[in-house]
């Protein structure tokens, strides 16, 4: 008896975007509308960075893994979303339940180590300009990037585990458009205090631990810039972050909403996912593009080509 309530679950359902009825199709038309810009929009960063040697440098090596990520984590939940709004079925496998939270998390915390990694880039191109080269080689880059998948996937690895090797015996609904911790620990027929734990300390800590290396990073880049005499200076200075914490703002709000809100809320998890699995991501090309003149002009060259000279 105890083996099949170990088995009973083979799928679950997905109950969708809370409060929806009525809207599926114009939900349905923004989200599409959102996923397409952002493949776009990422696609096109990561041609302009390919495609143009002077992006050849650590602060947009780490911009195009960002537009890597952008393109992928946004794909772990939408087009099943959007097949559900559309009305096909919302039952989606255990394993492939399993897998969209491995993903979600991997893909997460990646954005997450990233965004740390590009802070202490900032850093050491503001603070440390006479030695940026040889902090920022690609010896070092590559070790921060490879460093950062690897933990990463370490990270969602033992979260997935813990959660899909608890019992699940009913009911199967899950409360939100995608699978996701908080909905699936309320659907287990088992104690469920370590996952809890070791999720909330998991997540917490790495989000905690990136933040206050973000914030000591910047700390320390807005001191130097204070520093510069001229106001012209200070301007380029800042002009070169101001995308970066737009991003990380983005970034830690949903962060801070879903993980640390002392009672779950699914109406408040979904937008809030909503948030930050389609709305961000489709936000940072526009951000880092608007106000970078170098990126533009590469992405100019990508999109209208000079004509041969005579």
């Amino acid at each position: 008896m105890k083996m099949r309530n170990h088995t009973a679950v083979t799928e679950f359902l997905l109950m969708g975007i809370p409060h929806a009825e009525g809207m599926e199709n114009v939900l349905f038309v923004l989200f599409l509308g959102l996923y397409l810009l952002t493949l776009v929009g990422n696609l096109f960063i990561l041609l302009a960075i390919l495609s143009s040697p002077n992006l050849h440098t650590p602060m947009y090596f780490f911009l195009g893994n960002l537009s890597v990520f952008d393109i992928f984590f946004p794909s772990v939940s939408s087009p099943k979303m959007m097949l559900c709004l559309m009305g096909h079925s919302h039952t989606i496998s255990f394993q492939g339940c399993a897998t969209q939270l491995f993903f979600y998390h991997f893909l997460g915390c990646t954005e997450c180590f990233l965004y740390t990694v590009m802070a202490y880039d900032r850093f050491a191109a503001i603070c440390h300009p006479l030695r940026y080269t040889v902090i920022m080689s690609h010896r070092v880059c590559a070790i921060l990037t490879l460093g950062t998948w690897m933990g990463s996937c370490v990270h969602a690895s033992v979260l997935t585990f813990l959660v899909f090797k608890l019992p699940y015996c009913g009911p199967n609904e899950v409360n939100n458009f995608s699978c996701d911790i908080p909905m699936m620990l309320s659907l287990a027929c088992a104690d469920t205090s370590l996952a809890q734990t070791v999720s909330f300390t998991n997540v917490g800590v790495v989000a905690l631990m990136c933040f206050l290396l973000v914030l000591t990073s910047y700390t320390r880049i807005v001191i130097s810039i204070l520093r510069i005499s001229s106001s012209d200076g200070r301007r380029r200075a800042f002009s070169t972050c101001s995308a970066h914490l737009t991003s990380i703002l983005l970034f830690y709000g949903p962060v801070v909403l879903i993980y640390l809100q002392p009672a779950s809320s699914p109406w408040l998890d979904t937008v809030v996912q909503v948030l930050s699995n389609i709305v961000t991501p489709s936000l940072n090309p526009l951000i880092y593009t608007l106000r970078n003149k170098a990126v533009k002009l590469a992405l100019r060259k990508v999109l209208i080509p000079e004509g041969p000279t005579c």
